[in-house]
């Protein structure tokens, strides 16, 4: 009977301490905080910003014009001939065309270049990552987005963020 209890006290014991062990091993990171706050990510965030508001300036000045030639088509449409018109007519819908079509491809390359972005910051964390882990005996990092619920103490984001700060300053992308 001793040796059943002894048994039973052997396996809690076992049972608890790699409980507490592996759960000590996995912890959290929020990397959509670490793109916000970081210097490297405000860095990315910033020149994304611009680029993109450049961009909208761009579309509004042409929208202004192709709205101005519309309406200086319609105000002579009945001082010019009908073929004359249709003529004019088809040009501008061509140019319109060819608007939306080279403000498409603006927004695509624009939103490649964010993912690009965030493709090479992560690159530039996972290092950082693997160090932190590799000293505070860590076997898994998650994101927190994809945690449901968690300790606080398992969030290592503010740790990581010091770190992404002392280390990477600024990411360089096309």
């Amino acid at each position: 009977m001793n040796l059943v209890k002894l048994l039973l006290i052997y396996s809690l014991f076992i049972f608890f301490y790699f409980e507490k062990t592996f759960a000590d091993q996995i912890v959290y990171i929020n990397m959509e905080k670490i793109m916000k706050e970081s210097k490297a990510g405000k860095q990315i965030i910033q020149q994304i910003s611009k680029d993109n508001q450049t961009n909208i300036n761009k579309f509004k000045k042409i929208e202004e014009d192709l709205k101005k030639q519309e309406q200086d088509l319609i105000s002579k449409q009945n001082v010019i001939s009908e073929n004359e018109f249709k003529q004019k007519l088809e040009s501008l819908k061509k140019e319109i065309s060819e608007y939306r079509s080279k403000r498409q491809n603006i927004i695509q390359e624009t939103t490649k270049k964010r993912l690009q972005a965030s493709a090479k910051f992560s690159n530039e964390i996972k290092p950082i990552l693997g160090d932190y882990a590799a000293k505070n005996n860590i076997s898994i990092i998650v994101q927190k987005k994809n945690i449901i619920m968690g300790k606080k103490e398992l969030d290592i984001t503010s740790n990581i963020l010091k770190i992404v700060d002392e280390k990477i300053s600024k990411i360089k992308f096309d």
